[in-house]
């Protein structure tokens, strides 16, 4: 139970830093047929806005839970490079995957926690995430997105390095299956 535990909060945190790397604007081609007309240069409707803005603010809580269990976290991962070690294994890869990411973790914390401003601030955005104001709500998401880019660079990638160690150490390393015991 443990390890599945283990495993599911390792794939969260390295599904949050993968959602940060997505872009957060994208660009479509509209049809022939599309009733909206296309929006002049440099305009983003009030729509879309709210949904970039919804879409950060579910990012960075995502984010901000991955940094609430990255203790206990950690804690887990150096048990098992513990037991693994006193047990003969080789766990310097894991080990220093594990040390780059505590790390990162300190170094990108900070900034998760400087990003707190914008969410509480919300300019050009209600309580409810609805566009108050297009030209500060553009402001916002856009600071948001550097924010959420910066924590994501603090990182390093080092949540992915961290999994891939693990995996690595797991398939090197399988767990001996649980034979019968001989009845005599």
């Amino acid at each position: 139970m443990k390890s599945i535990f283990k495993k599911t909060l390792l794939i969260a945190l390295v599904a949050a830093l993968a959602v940060a790397s997505l872009p957060f604007v994208s660009v479509s081609a509209a049809g022939l047929d599309d009733p909206q007309p296309p929006q002049p240069q440099g305009q983003v409707s009030n729509e879309r806005l709210e949904r970039v803005w919804a879409r950060q603010l579910r990012l960075y809580e995502k984010i901000g839970n991955g940094f609430d269990k990255s203790d206990a976290f950690v804690e887990r991962v150096q048990e098992l490079i513990d037991n693994a070690g006193a047990n003969g294994k080789d766990v310097s890869a894991v080990q220093a995957a594990l040390v780059a990411f505590e790390k990162a973790n300190k170094d990108a914390h900070p900034v998760f926690e400087s990003g707190k401003g914008i969410v509480n601030s919300h300019q050009g955005f209600d309580k409810d995430g609805k566009v108050t104001d297009p030209e500060k709500a553009k402001e916002t998401v856009k600071a948001m997105g550097d924010k959420l880019k910066e924590i994501k660079d603090a990182m390093g990638g080092t949540g992915k390095a961290l999994h891939e160690a693990l995996k690595a150490f797991r398939q090197a390393n399988p767990r001996p299956e649980n034979s019968p015991v001989p009845e005599g």
